[in-house]
């Protein structure tokens, strides 16, 4: 960490659009990963005879993959705070699960800095909107408001 925005250019950035990540591959063998970490082993994810059935015809990832997604997502796209030390999720305030992720499929997330400030000396206090586009189509998978902690 350490590089990054001098603390005034990035509190400046407040309201801007940030960026969009690169694709994300959601296949089905990051869901069975998933699935398999979390204990989560609902049919609709990893049984794709089952999940034929049902009114998307194939499996969709856990919502709470595609949410894990956001870090990896941010690497590419957030700046940082010039003398960082670290930096940790503090939590989101809101998260809605709008459309669903077949296998298969690329996400994206689209990033912009809702509110940004020193919350205490050393301490910035950020919350980024984020939505996930799902590729070719026009529901995004998710939008949510994330906020983040950097102490400097």
């Amino acid at each position: 960490m350490g590089r990054g925005l001098p603390l005034a250019d990035y509190l400046a950035l407040k309201g801007k659009e940030l960026g969009t990540s690169d694709w994300i591959l959601v296949d089905q063998a990051r869901i069975d990963q998933f699935a398999e970490t979390t204990g989560d082993h609902q049919f609709i994810h990893v049984n794709p005879e089952l999940a034929k059935q049902t009114p998307f015809g194939t499996t969709i990832a856990h919502g709470y993959l595609t949410l894990s997604l956001l870090s990896a997502m941010a690497y590419g796209v957030l700046p940082g705070i010039e003398g960082t030390k670290m930096g940790v999720n503090y939590g989101l305030n809101s998260v809605r699960f709008l459309a669903p992720v077949k296998s298969g499929k690329r996400v994206r997330g689209h990033f912009a800095m809702k509110d940004v400030s020193e919350r205490s000396p050393g301490v910035v206090q950020t919350t980024v909107e984020v939505k996930v586009e799902i590729e070719g189509e026009d529901k995004p998978a998710l939008a949510a408001e994330w906020v983040t902690l950097a102490y400097v």
